[in-house]
C-alpha cells in the first residue's frame, strides 16, 4: 500500500494541467452500453475508478483500447448482463450500468455498490425512476435484479437531488416508448456532458442542466456511435486553486471551465486570494497575502457549493485569521476528515452538520489517514503548509479521483514523493 510524503512550506507557483473529469467520465463510458458497435471518447483521466469501470465493461463482454487519453468501447457483443460485486463494491458509480443496460437489454443485475464511507447514498431514487419506467425490481443475495419487457415513458420527479441517479434514470429512458420528463433533477456540467454526447449519436434529450429534462424515446437502432471528449474536472481545479492560496503561491490552471466553478471562484476570493478568469483558464495567486481570512459556506447542489470540495476549503479554514463555518447538507459522514486534520493542530468544533474552524497561525506534520477521495485531497493540502514532515496513508482513495495528483504538485514547487508503507 502506498503514503504520500510531504515536506510543507513551499509556495507553489507554475503551471498546472486539469484532467478530465472523472464524475463525467464514468456515465459516459457506462452509456456505450447504449450502441451495440463502437464508441470513441476522449481526455479521460487515468484514474483507478476508470480502471475499475474498464474492467466491469469488460466482464460484460465489451473490448476495449485505451492509448493516452482516449479509450475505444466495442459494446457489440455483451454477453452478461450481470456486475459483479468484486468490482461494483470499490465503486459506487458502478451502480449507472444499470441504467443503459436496463435500456438495450430490459434487464440489468448489479451487487449492491460500495465506495467511499461518506455517507448512506441509497440509490433507491434510481429504482423508483426504473419502476415508473416500467421495470420491476428484486433484490435479493446482495444483488439488485431490474427487468422489462419494455420499457415507456414517465414523469419521475425524484425526491431529492440526485446526480448519479439522474444520470442513470436518464440512460434508461433513452429508448422508452413516448416521452420521459425527469423533475427536480440534477444540474451537473457532468451531466450535460453525457447528454451533449448522447444527443450527438441521435438521443433527443433537452434541459440538460436544468431541473426539468425531457428525453424523447428513439428506437435504438437510431443511435449512432457515441463519440466525444470528457469535460475538465471542476473539482480537481478547485483543489488546485486552494492549493495555490495556502501556499502562498500563483499557479496557472490550464483546461478548466470557469463558468463552471463561480461559487468556487467567489469563495476563494472571499478568502483573499486572487482569481483571473478566462474561457479555459485560471490565474489564481496569494502572493504577498499575510493571511487568508475566514469563509462561511453551505454544500448544495450545483450551482451551489459542491460537497466534494468541502474538505479542501476546510483545510484552508484551518489557517485563516479568523473562525470559518462549513455546513454541510449533502452527505451525513463528511467530516471525518476532521479528527485526521485535528492530529495536524487545527482546532475544528462540530455540532451535528456544522463545522466551526477557528484559524491557526500553522499546522504541523503529523501521520494521518485518508477516509475518503476528497479527504485525501484536504489531508495534502495541509500537509504542504504544515511545520515539518506529514505522511498521508491510504491514499488509495487519492488515486480514485486525482490523476497523478503528486507529479503535478511536484512539477509546481512542492516537496513530495509517493512511498511504499
Amino acid at each position: 500500500m502506498d503514503k504520500i510524503v510531504l515536506q510543507g512550506g513551499t509556495p507553489l507557483t507554475g503551471e498546472v494541467l486539469i484532467s478530465g473529469a472523472k464524475n463525467a467520465a464514468l456515465p459516459v463510458l457506462f452509456s456505450s452500453i447504449l450502441h451495440k458497435g463502437v464508441s470513441r471518447f476522449s481526455n479521460v483521466p487515468h484514474l483507478a475508478d476508470i480502471v475499475t469501470t474498464k474492467k466491469l465493461l469488460e466482464a460484460i463482454g465489451c473490448k476495449l483500447t485505451h492509448e493516452k487519453d482516449e479509450i475505444i468501447i466495442d459494446a457489440t457483443n455483451i454477453q452478461s448482463l450481470t456486475a459483479p460485486y468484486d468490482l461494483v463494491r470499490t465503486m459506487r458509480a458502478s451502480c449507472m450500468m444499470m441504467g443503459p443496460l436496463l435500456a438495450r437489454f430490459g434487464e440489468a443485475i448489479i451487487s449492491l455498490p460500495g465506495g467511499c464511507a461518506i455517507g448512506a447514498r441509497p440509490i433507491n431514487l434510481h429504482l423508483k425512476g426504473f419502476e415508473q419506467l416500467g421495470a420491476t425490481i428484486e433484490i435479493a443475495h446482495g444483488y439488485i435484479h431490474a427487468k422489462a419487457k419494455k420499457l415507456k415513458a414517465a414523469t419521475i420527479c425524484f425526491d431529492t437531488v440526485t446526480v448519479t441517479g439522474t444520470k442513470n434514470v436518464l440512460m434508461a429512458a433513452i429508448f422508452a416508448e413516448g416521452t420521459s420528463i425527469l423533475e427536480n433533477a440534477a444540474k451537473e456540467p457532468e451531466l450535460v456532458n453525457l447528454a451533449e454526447i448522447l444527443n450527438k449519436a441521435g438521443a433527443r434529450i433537452k434541459g440538460a442542466g436544468e431541473s426539468v429534462i425531457t428525453i424523447e424515446g428513439i428506437p435504438p437502432s437510431d443511435l449512432t456511435p457515441l463519440e466525444g471528449a470528457i469535460i475538465p474536472d471542476r473539482i480537481e481545479a478547485g483543489t488546485f486553486m486552494v492549493a495555490a492560496a495556502m501556499t502562498k503561491g500563483e499557479l496557472l490552471l490550464k483546461n478548466c471551465k470557469a463558468s463552471q466553478m463561480e461559487i468556487n471562484i467567489a469563495k476563494m476570493r472571499e478568502m483573499g486570494a486572487r482569481v483571473k478568469a478566462s474561457e479555459n483558464e485560471l490565474l489564481v495567486s496569494a502572493q504577498g497575502l499575510a493571511k487568508l481570512k475566514p469563509v462561511t459556506l453551505t454544500t448544495t447542489p450545483y450551482p451551489g457549493f459542491a460537497t466534494d470540495m468541502q474538505a479542501q476549503f476546510m483545510a484552508a479554514a484551518c489557517i485563516a485569521d479568523g473562525a470559518s463555518v462549513i455546513h454541510e447538507t449533502v452527505f451525513e459522514n463528511r467530516f471525518m476528515h476532521v479528527a485526521e486534520l485535528s492530529r495536524m493542530g487545527a482546532q475544528i468544533d462540530i455540532d451535528g452538520h456544522t463545522a466551526i474552524i477557528t484559524g491557526q497561525r500553522s499546522l504541523s506534520g503529523a501521520t494521518v489517514m485518508a477516509t475518503d477521495l476528497r479527504a485525501s485531497a484536504s489531508l495534502i493540502l495541509a500537509g504542504l503548509i504544515a511545520e515539518g514532515e506529514t505522511e498521508v496513508r491510504r491514499i488509495y482513495h487519492l488515486d480514485r479521483g486525482y490523476e497523478q495528483m503528486e507529479e503535478k504538485l511536484k512539477k509546481i514547487g512542492a516537496s513530495i514523493c509517493r512511498e511504499k508503507e
